[in-house]
C-alpha cells in the first residue's frame, strides 16, 4: 500500500472482486430508470451491494469512459486510434474503387444503365 501508483483503499480491506464490480455497475445501468436520478440509483444499489456509494460511482464512471472494462495503455490507445483511422480510409478507398469498377464496366460494355 506504500507504492505511489497503487490504488487507495481502506486499511486492511481486500479489494472487491471483479465480478462484484461488474454486477454492481450492470445493476446501475439496468435499473437507473426506476429511480428519479442516476445518483439515487447508485446510492441505493451501493447500499444493497455493501459498498460505499462513491466507490460504485467511480466504477460506473470508469466503465463509461472505457466500456470494455480494460484500461488501455497510452501506446495501445494511440495504436487503436491509428488503426481505426486507417480502417476508415481503407473503407472509403474501397467504395471509390467499387464505383470506378462499375463505371468502367459500363463503359467497356457499351450499354448505358437504365
Amino acid at each position: 500500500m506504500g507504492e505511489p501508483n497503487e490504488p487507495k483503499r481502506a486499511r486492511g480491506r481486500k479489494p472487491y472482486p471483479p465480478e462484484m464490480k461488474e454486477r454492481s455497475v450492470r445493476l446501475v445501468v439496468e435499473h437507473q430508470g426506476e429511480y428519479p436520478t442516476r445518483m439515487a440509483a447508485i446510492r441505493s444499489i451501493a447500499t444493497k451491494m455493501g459498498v460505499h456509494w462513491t466507490t460504485l460511482h467511480e466504477w460506473v464512471k470508469r466503465t463509461e469512459t472505457d466500456p470494455s472494462g480494460s484500461r488501455l495503455s497510452a501506446d495501445d490507445a494511440e495504436e487503436l486510434k491509428r488503426v481505426r483511422r486507417e480502417n476508415k480510409e481503407l473503407r472509403r478507398a474501397n467504395e471509390i474503387l467499387k464505383s470506378a469498377s462499375i463505371f468502367f464496366a459500363t463503359e467497356l460494355d457499351g450499354r448505358q444503365p437504365r
